[in-house]
């Protein structure tokens, strides 16, 4: 599935095969999650994609060939292809462990070809091995929704009392981890959204409601993943003095003027960009000790754009993903 021309739907076309190169590995793909990311980069809110485009960055396959200088797998392994496709390694950024914010990075399914697709080539330093004990479909949220959510996570520090805002496709991994970790979750979704509401308590979250509601206790920190500016003084004013809210997601509407008290009070608002191999590596390990459940709605890769409108409107009840046969 290509995309073409921004704000147009995507295509079904066929491609010829790519052929790795140097440090490169052909995956045959099995699965490909379905990001919010994506419909950033269709409507044109991401300005820079390489187009003609396969979007796709929560890639799950098999290495079928490689080229040379690979190392580290063998044809067969199962691999995981997440959003940050290669950086640099030689600014600042990249030589100070913050790779995730190097100037010349490359990202999967936006400036490099992604895994709406059968095969995908990467490069091996970016892939990940896959943790046995999850199907293809489950374990493909795991490379992005997962891995922002778990960098958001970390971002939010010790806090004790959390507040997800957004209760989708990262929200349900992280409130898992969150719980297991002892926190106290609080769910944050749209009035009308009763379901989602049912969804978040089912994974045992200590309570959920409006996200223009203020939560029955002070939060100490809040992870705001809709892409929504306006829930960012709402946010503030839900977490304590010292408190941090953050932002998850890569494209954000804008955030309106609020009054400095809602701020004072050493309150803080971060962004979090990208993720690092070591996010990859930390939270691939953790995922099992959990164990995260990741609960998918699967779409053979034709529907790719009815998988997309249904992410749009806020009907897919945890993640959406590609199924590649």
């Amino acid at each position: 599935m290509i995309l073409e021309k921004i704000g147009f739907p995507l295509r079904l076309a066929e491609l010829p095969e790519s052929s790795p190169g140097y440090g490169q590995i052909l995956i045959q793909v099995q699965a490909c999650g379905v990001c919010r990311t994506d419909l950033h980069i269709i409507d044109g809110e991401l300005t820079e994609p390489v187009l003609p485009l396969v979007p796709g960055h929560q890639i799950v396959g098999h290495v079928r060939d490689f080229g040379a200088g690979v190392e580290g797998y063998r044809r067969g392994d199962r691999v995981g292809v997440p959003w940050l496709g290669w950086t640099c390694g030689r600014c600042n950024y990249c030589l100070t462990g913050r790779e995730n914010l190097c100037d010349s990075a490359r990202y999967t399914g936006y400036n490099l070809p992604g895994g709406y697709a059968e095969y995908a080539v990467a490069d091996h330093r970016y892939c990940f091995l896959i943790p046995d004990g999850y199907s293809d479909l489950q374990a493909a949220p795991l490379l992005c929704a997962g891995l922002i959510g778990y960098r958001s996570l970390v971002m939010a520090g010790d806090a004790r009392r959390l507040g997800l805002y957004g209760f989708g496709a990262a929200a349900h991994i992280i409130a898992q981890v969150a719980k297991w970790q002892g926190r106290e979750v609080f769910a944050f979704t749209r009035a009308d959204d009763e379901q989602s509401r049912a969804f978040a308590y089912q994974l045992g979250v200590r309570w959920a409601g409006d996200s223009l509601q203020l939560p029955p206790e002070p939060l100490d920190a809040a992870i705001i993943f809709a892409p929504a500016g306006t829930l960012v003084p709402t946010a503030l004013r839900a977490v304590v003095k010292g408190g941090v809210v953050v932002c998850a997601g890569i494209h954000m509407s804008d955030i309106p003027s609020f009054p400095y008290e809602a701020l004072w009070g050493e309150r803080v608002v971060r962004s979090v960009a990208n993720l690092t191999r070591a996010d990859g590596e930390q939270f691939l390990k953790l995922v099992p000790q959990v164990p995260v459940h990741t609960e998918v709605s699967a779409f053979p890769l034709h529907q790719a754009n009815i998988a997309l409108e249904q992410l749009r409107v806020g009907a897919i009840q945890g993640a959406a993903v590609l199924t590649i046969a």
